[in-house]
């Protein structure tokens, strides 16, 4: 006879018919009741929490997938400045300019930016409706890079060369860094909060374990007088709350997956608009992709194990 069904028999002889006994010394009771109201809040507390960290790990992978997909779009353009001078023909120089660039290896295609052009440019700092032809506005020349890789310092040195003081060339490396950081920033608040969350799922399911260790209590008593050891005792409590942490997790990353799903649907349907142009060019196409719902079905994964983990050690302390 197994040391639970010696646990039953004793605690069946020892209370054979009164029925005011808790449910968890009937006959034929678990060793951990599967369904109260506890458990079931549990089950809800690590739902909640796992969705909210499987947003947070979502949103941290679709920054870091955006981010990686602006780095490489800007890092294939670069930037040619020309600034009038006194005396010197501006477009005389921008022509110039664009000629040099052409003749460098891996320059796909040039586009030169209109004096109009330039000015618009200049509207979101200094307002619309201004007469800007006294200033002296420098012009751009955009080079779009092929997939070779360009010599930016040898195309750098012929533009200073050839047109000193006047012409300039911008790889936009300060502002790729800078986006690199925020990205970077972003994706490691990302991972905190989770496991913060993480941390915050073992301090419940502590509690959680504590109280169901107080209520069963005649069980354990009654285990130990047929001569269960912790270890087993350990693995009942375990498993009951391994099964609560695998469905709470469970139902909070599979919410989590239905909100990225669904937020991309709305934003791809809301793209063709002038505010959903704006929440893509800001969020990009709101997708996490295969690995940002692989993370969060393995967050899950983890609530479960966490659950497990720290009820088995709670009961061993508990009994210690």
């Amino acid at each position: 006879m197994s040391i639970a069904a010696k646990a039953r028999a004793r605690a069946a002889a020892a209370f054979p018919t009164d029925p005011t006994l808790p449910a968890n010394l009937r006959r034929n009771a678990p060793l951990v009741p599967t369904d109260t109201a506890a458990g079931r809040s549990l089950a809800a507390v690590i739902a909640i929490l796992t969705f909210l960290a499987g947003l947070c790990a979502g949103a941290a992978e679709m920054v870091a997938t955006n981010a990686a997909q602006w780095q490489s779009s800007v890092a294939q353009e670069v930037t040619i400045q020309v600034r009038p001078g006194p005396g010197r023909d501006v477009d005389a120089d921008v022509a110039k300019a664009e000629a040099i660039a052409k003749q460098e290896p891996g320059v796909a295609r040039t586009r030169i930016f209109s004096k109009s052009e330039s000015e618009r440019l200049l509207e979101p700092w200094l307002g619309s409706g201004l007469d800007l032809s006294d200033l002296p506005v420098p012009r751009l020349i955009a080079l779009r890079m092929s997939g070779d890789r360009v010599d930016l310092g040898s195309l750098r040195t012929k533009l200073v060369a050839a047109l000193p003081g006047v012409a300039s060339l911008d790889d936009h490396a300060l502002w790729l860094q800078r986006l690199s950081t925020a990205a970077s920033a972003f994706v490691g608040a990302g991972i905190g909060l989770v496991v913060l969350v993480l941390v915050a799922t073992g301090l419940a399911v502590t509690f959680a374990t504590r109280g169901a260790m107080a209520g069963n209590k005649e069980v354990v008593d009654v285990l130990h007088f047929v001569g269960a050891g912790d270890d087993y005792i350990a693995r009942a409590f375990q498993a009951r709350f391994f099964g609560l942490g695998l469905r709470g997790g469970g139902i909070g990353a599979a919410c989590a997956i239905l909100a990225f799903v669904i937020a991309g649907l709305v934003t791809g349907s809301a793209s063709s608009g002038p505010a959903g142009q704006e929440i893509e060019a800001l969020f990009g196409a709101f997708h996490i992709g295969w690995r940002g719902f692989f993370s969060i079905a393995l967050i899950g994964g983890i609530a479960s194990l966490v659950t497990g983990a720290v009820s088995r050690l709670t009961v061993r302390r508990y009994l210690g």
